[in-house]
């Protein structure tokens, strides 16, 4: 079976829902948060302990997979569940954000036929198209694979927006074309920059061209203004199909979730919890810590005292500055751990307060506490 949401309830005061997505290795509820296993791991966090938190679908990588150790590998391993010992949903992007941010010195020559760009690793000339992209996620076998799109600068203009968000759609074609894997669900993916017009335009034909679910897409480039990302989805939500998934596609600050839930988005990804832990960094109720700062060198509390995970119910800030400080590479991992718990216990608590309809109280009173040492 492939990857089939159902929508359960709309928030009353909201456009927020609260649904189930239903795949071959169970179903999970949304709003979800996908912790994010770019090279088929998530960054120093083992299977077993995505578990713990409660992960349900986690996200891998296309391009770094292609490149390392190659789709013909993992094919032969019976495919990325098995090669990376995970028996949960897997959904894999097309590798188009990474093309248009990895590519070595960035320079790259777009045409209609695909995309020629250098790799990241080692400058070897590459060309990606979307039927290649099908092609490689077909041999991931992950449940949802994503449409290959561009992800022209949130600066761009828009003529340039236009003429990208054309191609897109002449690419997701292609790409259902070829899709072969019917395991495996493939989402189309909204462009058009915080432009109107584009991002419905972008909505309504890609929804004709027939997706198992859609996604936001081109809202966390790194120049990317916030209300611009906020535009981007009020502007693409009403034209999707109220009964498929809507993913908003690499966004996981706290807030973002928030207001990507009230919008009607159901599922986000980010690689927030794992990077900003390997920096010594965690989220909590009262806002980010960081664990390099000296107050916390005999602070025998946990890193949040509300929090059920397996670092905060074992370890305290003292002992995690004292390995942020040593530079141990298990202070990492137990902050990995607690931030992706933290984002994924924020979207268990989102689903309750949309069963009892009372989000937007929900969303300032985390905010107001979330925010208030964040300014």
């Amino acid at each position: 079976m492939i990857a089939k949401y159902n929508l359960i309830k709309t928030e009353k005061n909201t456009k927020a829902r609260l649904g189930t997505v239903e795949t071959n290795y169970g179903t999970y509820d949304t709003p979800m948060f996908m912790p994010v296993g770019t090279r088929a791991t998530v960054k120093g966090v083992s299977p077993e302990e995505l578990k713990d938190v409660g992960s349900g679908i986690i996200l891998s990588n296309t391009y770094h997979l292609w490149l390392r150790p190659g789709p013909d590998l993992i094919e032969r391993c019976g495919g990325l569940h098995s090669f990376m010992h995970w028996d949960g949903p897997i959904l894999t992007d097309s590798g188009g954000y990474q093309v248009f941010s990895l590519a070595k010195n960035k320079k790259k020559d777009i045409t209609e036929e695909g995309v020629h760009f250098k790799s990241h690793i080692d400058g070897q000339k590459l060309f990606l198209t979307p039927e290649k992209s099908i092609e490689i996620q077909n041999k991931l076998d992950s449940d949802i694979a994503m449409s290959f799109d561009e992800c022209p600068p949130a600066s761009a203009d828009y003529e340039y927006l236009k003429n990208s968000v054309e191609r897109t759609l002449r690419w997701a074609k292609r790409g259902k074309k070829v899709h072969s894997n019917k395991n495996q669900a493939l989402f189309g993916i909204v462009q058009g920059g915080p432009i109107e017009d584009l991002r419905k335009f972008s909505a309504i034909e890609t929804v004709k061209i027939g997706f198992d679910g859609y996604a936001v897409g081109g809202v966390a480039n790194d120049d990317e203004d916030k209300e611009d990302m906020y535009k981007a989805i009020d502007y693409s939500i009403p034209y999707l199909p109220e009964d498929k998934l809507r993913y908003l596609m690499g966004v996981g600050e706290p807030r973002d979730i928030l207001e990507g839930v009230v919008k009607g988005i159901d599922i986000f990804d980010c690689v927030i919890p794992t990077r900003i832990a390997r920096h010594g960094q965690a989220f909590t109720r009262d806002g980010k810590i960081n664990l390099h700062n000296a107050k916390f060198k005999e602070d025998l509390t946990p890193i949040d005292n509300e929090c059920d995970c397996y670092t905060c119910k074992n370890y305290t800030k003292a002992y995690i500055r004292h390995l942020v400080s040593v530079e141990e590479s298990l202070a990492g991992r137990l902050l990995s751990i607690h931030n992706i718990r933290f984002l994924i216990k924020l979207t268990e608590e989102i689903r309750e307060s949309i069963k009892n309809d009372n989000i937007l109280e929900y969303k300032e009173k985390f905010l107001e506490r979330y925010e208030k040492n964040n300014k």
